[in-house]
């Protein structure tokens, strides 16, 4: 009965751990049990180091005492002791502590002494011995309450280095006094004092190093979530979170984030097409208008100036030239409003496609006929290659004013120049029917480029906008592609790439498919 709790427990575990909180805790935990554990491991090892230090100045000071007796005892020198055969009252390291060790007999005389400056001297039969009042850089006697007035005795500099201890020791000549004076080892405590602090300070500094660090690494995610937002706020739908395959609140939150801006991004483009349909839409309306508004007038105005132009002819040459000229220019007029309105009904209404058998070069000939005399006059140069090419299925209209739309644009750059090549290539390639038309105009920006296919767009003064508009959009009927390269006054080559079966491919499928 109770495993299920305990499963339900673990399980909640787990989820805690995957989770962000769940992680931070354990890091900063295990952080700090490592700084913890590594405190312990240093102030053990500096006690450890204590108890080997006193434990040597314990050494050393029962080795003094011990030599100062074994020479109370006999006839030698302290110094003897140390430097005969035979005699190892203590190794080097506790000889090395020792700074002096010092008799004092009953008249507080100095009797023996391993600094051979204060050893008695003989002269004659009579020794002499330094007063142990004339002694000066003795350093504190250490608990010296316990010697009673014989403290007082002794001559203690408080400044001086070291310290000093003083063993009473009773014979039957009296109360002796062994004093064992040790090295002050006060840069060695200094140094175990600092040892802690330096120790301290560096596993604080490893701390803060792997804390930054994770910090870093769990705030990398909201700085990457930051960055995306805001290229998100500027109109950048297209960016995605890279952290949404963390199992934790971060990743949650980035898969969140990159659906977001999935959804944005569909959004947009559905905005897009609704105010497409709805621009088209309108377009159809106005279109239905103008056919029927304009193009009966403008039919009746171009029938009036053929009239005109062929029944009332002036008879002087002067003036019938001139009369000629009026014409040409009104039924050129017309005949722009005529294009201008056909552009608009093409674009709003454009009908599907019927594919037949097509010489290209045929619609190319046909279509270049209509800029022929425009290009004469501003003293362009036309040239067509279509030499080896198969015929293809496609709709002749539409593909005449595919071409009619480049041709024309082409011819527009270059009359300012007054001279120029339109140059149109074709070839069959593997990918299909390439026709390729240059012209050596002005070229097109380079921040115009990515917009020259939108409807309305035009860089021209004059003009709708719907020319290239309506090439691209023959040319998706077709099931092809279009594109342009430009670079400022070096030109423009429109590239055109067309299948040969469209049907086949499952491509031309209609205005409405």
């Amino acid at each position: 009965m109770l495993r299920a709790p305990v499963v339900d427990a673990i399980q909640d575990l787990m989820k805690f751990y995957r989770t962000f909180r769940g992680r931070l805790v354990i890091v900063l935990a295990l952080l700090l049990m490592a700084m913890l554990g590594g405190q312990y491991a240093l102030n053990l090892r500096e006690q450890r180091e204590n108890g080997r230090l006193r434990e040597q100045r314990e050494q050393a000071l029962v080795a003094g005492i011990t030599l100062g007796f074994s020479a109370l005892q006999s006839t030698d020198r302290l110094t003897d002791f140390l430097e005969g055969e035979g005699r190892p009252f203590f190794d080097r390291s506790i000889r090395d502590r020792i700074r002096d060790i010092i008799i004092i007999n009953p008249d507080w005389e100095v009797e023996d002494s391993l600094d051979p400056r204060l050893i008695p001297t003989t002269e004659g039969d009579v020794t002499l011995r330094k007063k142990l009042s004339d002694l000066t850089g003795l350093p504190p006697i250490m608990e010296g309450a316990r010697l009673g007035d014989d403290f007082r005795r002794f001559p203690q500099t408080v400044t001086a280095d070291g310290e000093a201890h003083a063993i009473p020791i009773e014979t039957t000549q009296g109360r002796f006094y062994v004093l064992v004076i040790l090295h002050d080892d006060r840069e060695a405590t200094a140094e175990r004092a600092a040892r802690p602090l330096i120790y301290t300070l560096a596993v604080l500094l490893a701390s803060f190093a792997i804390t930054f660090f994770l910090v870093w690494r769990f705030t990398r995610p909201i700085s990457a979530l930051s960055e995306a937002a805001a290229r998100v706020a500027s109109g950048d739908l297209d960016v995605r979170v890279g952290s949404s395959y963390r199992t934790d609140e971060m990743g949650e939150l980035a898969k969140r984030f990159n659906e977001m801006t999935s959804e944005l991004g569909r959004k947009q483009d559905l905005e897009a097409k609704l105010q497409e349909a709805e621009r088209s839409a309108v377009l159809g309306r106005l279109g239905a208008a103008v056919a029927h508004e304009i193009r009966n007038p403008l039919n009746y105005i171009t029938l009036s100036l053929d009239h005109l132009r062929e029944s009332f002819p002036p008879e002087s040459p002067e003036k019938k030239a001139e009369f000629d000229s009026i014409m040409r220019q009104l039924r050129l007029e017309v005949d722009r409003i005529e294009e201008r309105v056909s552009e608009l009904l093409d674009f709003a209404r454009p009908r599907k496609p019927e594919f037949e058998s097509v010489d290209i070069r045929d619609v190319i000939e046909d279509s270049m006929k209509m800029v022929e005399a425009r290009a004469t006059e501003a003293g362009i140069e036309i040239r067509i290659s279509t030499d080896g090419v198969p015929s293809i299925k496609a709709d002749r209209e539409y593909l005449r004013s595919l071409f009619s739309n480049l041709f024309i644009n082409a011819v527009k750059a270059m009359e300012p120049r007054g001279r120029g090549l339109l140059a149109v290539d074709v070839s069959a390639e593997e990918i299909g029917l390439v026709v390729a038309v240059c012209d050596d105009g002005p070229g097109i920006a380079e921040s115009d480029i990515p917009r020259i296919f939108e409807p309305y767009f035009s860089v021209a003064k004059t003009g709708t906008g719907l020319g290239l508009a309506i090439a691209q959009r023959v040319v998706e009927l077709h099931g092809g592609r279009i594109s342009v390269e430009s670079h400022p006054n070096h030109g423009a080559t429109f590239r055109v790439v067309l299948p040969f079966d469209p049907e086949r491919h499952g491509n031309g499928k209609g205005a409405n498919a």
